[in-house]
């Protein structure tokens, strides 16, 4: 298939089960699936290239929508949740590298940095002995409510002019991957926030 996307299953509207890169690895794409399932999470898009499977998720926290949300599972390295944080910077980059600099230095488990195209991402890597539906599910909550925490410090790369927009009408799909994992990241979640 073009671009080793891979194409859904007839009449169910579904994306075919990935092939395993390696049976014998510890982590398989159908360990990761089966995960994102528990957690009550849909992959959008799967693809698989040189033994990499990934999937495309679009997530929300509490008061950050829609966030780009790519899962790289490398059966030979780490499972890598990869948030496409905001688009290109455009801005003086000074100002801009010095503010993922600071974040990498205020949030523990998590790497903010810029991908090819300028874009700023936020990436957590699970080495492969400790990955578990848990590990992933920890790690796609933190991400969420770092970017909830980060939402005024970072909406000048997200709208025009950095103005957020009303999304009080809006409903969070993400709130009970939040709630499940409050417990543990008692310094990002708060009640209500």
């Amino acid at each position: 298939t073009a671009g080793g996307r891979r194409p859904t299953s007839a009449g169910t509207g579904r994306l075919p089960a990935m092939p395993s890169p390696d049976p014998g690895a510890p982590v398989r794409p159908a360990d990761v699936e089966r995960w994102l399932s528990e957690l009550g999470l849909a992959a959008l898009d799967r693809a698989d290239r040189d033994g990499v499977a990934s999937w495309d998720l679009r997530l929300d926290g509490r008061r950050r929508f829609d966030l780009p949300v790519t899962i790289i599972l490398d059966p030979a390295l780490a499972l890598i949740v990869w948030v496409h944080f905001a688009p290109p910077i455009g801005d003086g980059f000074r100002r801009s590298y010095r503010k993922l600099l600071r974040w990498n230095d205020e949030f523990p488990f998590v790497k903010f940095s810029l991908a090819e195209d300028d874009r700023p991402v936020l990436a957590t890597e699970i080495p492969l002995a400790t990955v578990t539906g848990d590990a992933l599910g920890l790690a796609l909550a933190r991400s969420l409510a770092i970017a909830d925490q980060l939402l005024e410090e970072s909406a000048g790369w997200l709208w025009i002019g950095g103005r957020i927009p009303d999304q009080s009408g809006r409903t969070s799909r993400g709130e009970a991957l939040l709630a499940r994992f409050a417990d543990r990241l008692p310094e990002l979640v708060t009640a209500g926030s």
